[in-house]
């Protein structure tokens, strides 16, 4: 703001030059000492001089030599001093306006203007260092993270009254403001706006800058970032996760309230501190997500972007109403870039995922029939993505889900339905292709339940994507009952982590029964194909045998039996879910019953002819039974996520985020 003073006042063309050699002696004398005469000298000219003079001994009083404050003790001396400014402004207003009610020569009002400047430059010199002075002794109570500190310091200190301790702290700082507010005011008024602006931005802009810092914030450049391991760049990541709400919510917003109740006579000036105090450091961490945008993706680094975007996106209220100045456009235009950015990335890297879960060229056979590691780690995965259901609607609204690859032929596309999307609930929610209108900051309860939907609609793909990935593996193994025991362990599996997740709100329970029928239906094909043999080799029941059928017959179903457990020994089946005990129950139907009933006539016919033949009868009923549930032991533990060739587990390189730690605001 343009400064007002000598310059403003003698700007007129109408106003007279005044030469250096002009004093002002009394009310009653002219500029060479000449006695002036009372007819020409008004009550108006006589109360201006009087106020110049009154005004200068009061300024003599708070010299530059004087170490005190106007406001140190007592309000009376700054109460004085603040009138004494007003009244020299008024002074030097009153001579220089050509309409007033003046009868001074043109000589002595110029005179009595330079008196009154000479007077108002030295107050200005005094209230600026007294605004200094006010912002570094009450900047405790001024920063709104030290106000806190300090009430929460008195509350535990005196557990008591912590009522009373917060409004002390409230009641400094109002006494603090006032002081503030009334030499603001007093330098605005008088001209001296720019002086004003120039000593508030550099001291609340240090303040604001030392409080960023103590929050645990730093600027990266690109080639920093570069120079960081993962576990580094984390780090970094979870401390702006947890200061940025802090620095919009406190620092940003008290500095906003403090601007605004100090500068209530000028919204330009209040606005320009504003933007200059805090415009730099709101920029600065708002790059911050960007800048971690750019850097090298990875799969693994999604659910921090995620992290970021939703940290951001949560704070563009504040942001919007806090910063909502022309003068701090940038800072918006940075939120709203970074908000693009990360989004940008998400996408691409949900695309990397995919294509990663295609290139998935491991041909090692897990053994057993067991969960493949790359099953455990894309379910991992996916259960972690499934509690950003929100940002990725948001981040996907604009972008209809289109599959990146044809399903193979052996897959029906029911696999890939959600029940939100195979009964529509409004007829925008009824087509998948439909591009929704959605912000960050804002979207409709309509919009945000279609774009969830796609986000179903996604997450059941990767699911298939992987489905069709282990139909593959299966065919690795050479007994086609174990690529069966694969598929039935892995669905199982799959099933089961999205029982036990947010994937089963995303999914639906119609999905989660569709795919646990697959994976019994899997089951009991392994059922069939690995005990065929030894079901058939038990005669019909009611079949006449002679001692020597039933002794052959005893022998080929101990041959059986003993082939059976002796090929899968080392065959897993899952625990989730019940599966497990569900594959045994069903094969001790299939053989047991239909054995002990065999068991008793052959046994019967073989005592008749003598021990010799008796000795074939190795296994009575419940030993079958227990042979058949000491095989298929559980698979839990079996493979790492290490093996899967896209990725690793969370815990070994950080998968997944501290969503909940963040969320305490």
């Amino acid at each position: 703001m343009p400064r007002k003073g000598m310059r403003s006042l003698f700007s007129s063309s109408s106003t007279p030059k005044v030469g250096p050699q002009l004093h002002l002696r009394g009310p009653r004398y002219g500029a060479a000492g000449a006695p002036m005469s009372p007819s020409c000298f008004t009550f108006s000219d006589r109360l201006m001089v009087e106020n110049i003079a009154a005004a200068a001994e009061v300024i003599r009083e708070w010299g530059p030599e004087v170490d005190g404050s106007l406001f140190g003790s007592g309000r009376a001396d700054s109460g004085r001093f603040l009138q004494a400014v007003s009244d020299l402004h008024r002074s030097m207003l009153f001579f220089s306006s050509p309409s007033a009610n003046s009868g001074a020569s043109t000589a002595d009002r110029s005179a009595a203007l330079l008196r009154a400047h000479s007077l108002l430059s030295d107050a200005i010199c005094r209230l600026e260092r007294e605004l200094k002075l006010l912002l570094s002794a009450h900047g405790r109570l001024l920063n709104p993270l030290d106000s806190l500190r300090s009430a929460s310091f008195s509350n535990s200190s005196d557990v008591d009254n912590p009522a009373d301790s917060i409004t002390e702290v409230e009641s400094a700082a109002d006494v603090a403001i006032r002081d503030l507010r009334a030499v603001a005011d007093t330098m605005i008024s008088a001209g001296y706006g720019k002086e004003c602006f120039q000593v508030y931005k550099t001291m609340r802009k240090s303040a604001v800058d030392e409080s960023i810092h103590l929050l645990g914030c730093e600027r990266l450049t690109q080639a920093q970032v570069r120079k960081l391991d993962w576990a580094e760049f984390e780090s970094k990541i979870r401390d702006w996760l947890a200061a940025v709400p802090i620095a919009f919510r406190t620092i940003f917003s008290g500095e906003r309230l403090l601007c605004d109740r100090v500068f209530t006579s000028s919204d330009a000036i209040r606005e320009s501190c504003f933007a200059d105090v805090a415009r730099d450091a709101a920029a600065s961490l708002l790059a911050f997500p960007e800048t971690v945008a750019r850097s090298k993706r990875s799969p693994e680094k999604l659910f921090r972007i995620l992290d970021l975007y939703d940290a951001v996106s949560e704070l563009w209220p504040e942001i919007e109403s806090i910063f909502f100045f022309e003068a701090t456009t940038a800072v918006r235009s940075q939120a709203l870039s970074c908000l693009l950015r990360l989004a940008e990335v998400a996408r691409s890297t949900m695309a990397d995922f995919e294509a990663a879960i295609h290139k998935d060229a491991s041909r090692s056979r897990v053994p057993g029939g067991g969960v493949h590691p790359l099953t455990r780690y894309v379910m991992d995965y996916l259960v972690f993505l499934a509690d950003y259901e929100l940002p990725l609607a948001d981040i996907f609204a604009d972008f209809p889900f289109q599959a990146q690859s044809p399903l193979p032929e052996s897959f029906d596309a029911a696999l890939l339905a959600t029940p939100s999307l195979s009964a529509p609930s409004s007829p925008s929610a009824a087509s998948t292709t439909t591009s929704f209108e959605s912000s960050p900051w804002s979207s409709s309860p309509s919009a945000a339940s279609s774009t969830v939907g796609s986000i179903s609609v996604r997450i059941a793909w990767l699911v298939l994507v992987l489905i069709c990935k282990l139909d593959g593996k299966a065919e690795l193994y050479r007994e086609v009952a174990l690529s069966y025991l694969f598929l039935a362990n892995n669905l199982q599996y799959i099933v089961q982590k999205v029982k036990e997740s947010g994937l089963r709100l995303l999914l639906g329970d119609e999905w989660v029964a569709r795919q646990g029928a697959k994976a019994r239906h899997y089951a009991a094909s392994y059922e069939r194909l690995a005990w065929e043999k030894v079901a058939a080799a038990i005669p019909e029941d009611g079949t006449v045998m002679a001692a020597m059928e039933a002794w052959e017959q005893m022998r080929g179903f101990n041959t059986a039996l003993e082939a059976a457990c002796r090929g899968q020994a080392g065959w897993v089946v899952v625990a989730d879910g019940g599966l497990r005990e569900e594959v045994l129950s069903a094969v001790a139907a299939l053989v047991v019953p239909a054995y002990r009933a065999f068991y008793k006539r052959s046994r019967a016919v073989l005592r008749v002819s003598g021990a010799a033949s008796a000795a074939v009868v190795r296994f009575s009923p419940e030993d079958v039974r227990n042979r058949i549930y000491g095989l298929l032991g559980d698979s839990i533990g079996s493979g790492s996520s290490r093996d899967s060739g896209i990725g690793s587990s969370r815990g070994s390189t950080g998968l997944g985020s501290d969503r909940g730690s963040n969320r305490s605001e």
